[in-house]
C-alpha cells in the first residue's frame, strides 16, 4: 500500500511542481512587462511573447502526468520509480521555469530600454526550457 501511495504522490509532485514553476516563471516575467510597458508601451507584443515562454513547463509536467499509467497495478510494482521520477522531474521543471522567467524579464527590461534583443533573449530562455524537455524525455521513457 505504501508504494501506490509513494506513487501517486510522485505523480502529483511531478504535475504540481511544474504548475507552480511555470507560474512563478510567467509571473516574473510579467512583472517586468508591466514596468516595461511604462516605459515603451510600443512593444507590448515583444513583452508578452517572452512572459508567456516559462508557461511550457506546466505544460510538459501536464504531458508526462498524462502520459504515466494510472491505476493500482501499475503503482503496485513501480511505485517508488514513479515517486523517484516525478519528485526529481517536477524538480527540473519548477527550477527551469523560474530561472527562464528569470531570464526573460531581464530581455523584456532590455527591450524597454531600446535594445534589440528579443532574438537573444529567447535563445537564452531557449537554454534551461532544454533541460526540462530532456527531463519530459527521460520521464516517458521511463
Amino acid at each position: 500500500m505504501l508504494t501506490v501511495i509513494l506513487g501517486y504522490v510522485g505523480l502529483a509532485l511531478m504535475l504540481c511542481l511544474a504548475g507552480i514553476g511555470s507560474s512563478i516563471g510567467t509571473t516574473i516575467a510579467g512583472n517586468a512587462a508591466e514596468g516595461a510597458l511604462k516605459k515603451n508601451p510600443e512593444k507590448s507584443s515583444s513583452y508578452m511573447i517572452l512572459s508567456a515562454m516559462p508557461a511550457t513547463q506546466g505544460l510538459y509536467g501536464f504531458v508526462a502526468f498524462l502520459m504515466w499509467p494510472k491505476g493500482m497495478e501499475a503503482m503496485m510494482d513501480k511505485g517508488f520509480l514513479y515517486f523517484a521520477v516525478g519528485l526529481a522531474a517536477g524538480a527540473v521543471f519548477l527550477f527551469s521555469a523560474i530561472r527562464q522567467g528569470q531570464v526573460c524579464a531581464n530581455g523584456i527590461i532590455g527591450i524597454s530600454q531600446g535594445h534589440d534583443v528579443q532574438t537573444n533573449t529567447m535563445i537564452y530562455a531557449a537554454l534551461p526550457e532544454f533541460y526540462a524537455i530532456l527531463s519530459l524525455v527521460a520521464t516517458l521513457m521511463i
